[in-house]
């Protein structure tokens, strides 16, 4: 049997897809897993697809290790930076090429 994708899905539905699949889920980073609703699947092990027995274990997190990302919300920042990319320094204002006489 073919472990299913459990990543991205909501608590409730990696337990439907582990369940369908004949698979048992541990998550170790929530003692209260059978509570947990609409947290959302992070990693797992074994990966999708890989061959295993029926009745295997799959362990799933909903948090990211130390060290492995979890950035946070990403959401735009205010005030936007501007648009353009760089811009070079400009000389002060004036004449860029001043007569200079020569007598």
């Amino acid at each position: 049997m073919r472990v299913p994708r459990l990543v991205g899905l909501m608590a409730m539905d990696a337990r439907e897809a582990a369940k369908s699949h004949g698979l048992v889920l541990n998550a170790p980073d929530r003692p209260d897993f059978h509570l947990t609703v609409v947290d959302y699947v992070v990693r797992q092990y074994p990966q999708p697809g890989a061959e295993v027995p029926q009745d295997s274990m799959v362990y799933i997190w909903f948090d990211f290790g130390e060290g492995e990302g979890g950035g946070g919300v990403r959401e735009p920042r205010i005030p936007r930076p501007p648009s353009g990319g760089m811009q070079r320094e400009l000389d002060e204002p004036g004449d860029p090429y001043p007569v200079v006489s020569s007598a």
